[in-house]
């Protein structure tokens, strides 16, 4: 792993520099799919004291061995990792699947128990935060600068249930100069669970 990048100059890495995002070593994504899955697994299990007590020991001594790793976000892995699912992210439900066009993103998306509000329908939360990821990507396509949010509306028309594979498509609604908005869906079968709409602005030369 490369250590962190000190430019000669001192300005601090921004979106206008060159990221060096490492090579994910081999088994990277299988540990951050742990992860997720040990995400569900904390939130559906009722342990006792004694697996509590295990559990705890096994998470100290994997942030003990991860520690001394520690780089700075512009030469991290997790969350830059373009071709591992959720470019390597623990935080996002994962999307797959995923067919790009010049106009428009479709795929699937599945909510686990980690992301549970109750009665088997995913935390309101959760979808905004989906919707801005499937967004926000697309609003970079075809070698588009980056940009920010400026909003994003979510109207929820149906719950979304969690353990469920769902489907979930984005389009550009209009680009004009350096704001693109953008639309999209999220669909258990015919049902429409939300729908979207999230104004991106393009970063100027420094902004950050």
């Amino acid at each position: 792993m490369p250590e962190l990048q000190n430019p000669e100059d001192g300005v601090p890495p921004n979106w206008w520099r060159e990221r060096t995002t490492p090579v994910p070593p081999v088994g990277y994504a299988d540990m951050i799919e742990e992860v997720r899955i040990l995400q569900d697994r904390v939130a559906a299990a009722v342990p006792d004291v004694t697996a509590v007590s295990e559990v705890t020991e096994l998470l100290r001594r994997a942030s003990e061995i991860l520690a001394p790793l520690e780089r700075d976000e512009w030469s991290q892995v997790s969350g830059f990792a373009a071709d591992l699912p959720s470019r390597g992210s623990a935080l996002m439900p994962v999307l797959r699947d995923l067919k790009v066009t010049d106009e428009s993103i479709h795929g699937k998306v599945r909510f686990g128990r980690f992301h549970l509000g109750g009665n088997g329908a995913a935390h309101g939360g959760t979808i905004p935060l989906i919707f801005d990821d499937l967004l926000g990507r697309f609003s970079v396509n075809g070698g588009r600068p980056v940009g920010r949010t400026a909003y994003l509306h979510v109207d929820f028309r149906s719950i979304t249930p969690i353990e469920k594979d769902l489907d979930i498509s984005g389009w550009f609604v209009s680009e004009q100069g350096r704001k693109r908005v953008l639309r999209g869906v999220l669909r258990d079968g015919d049902t429409v669970c939300a729908e979207a709409e999230g104004l991106f602005v393009r970063l100027n030369p420094g902004q950050s």
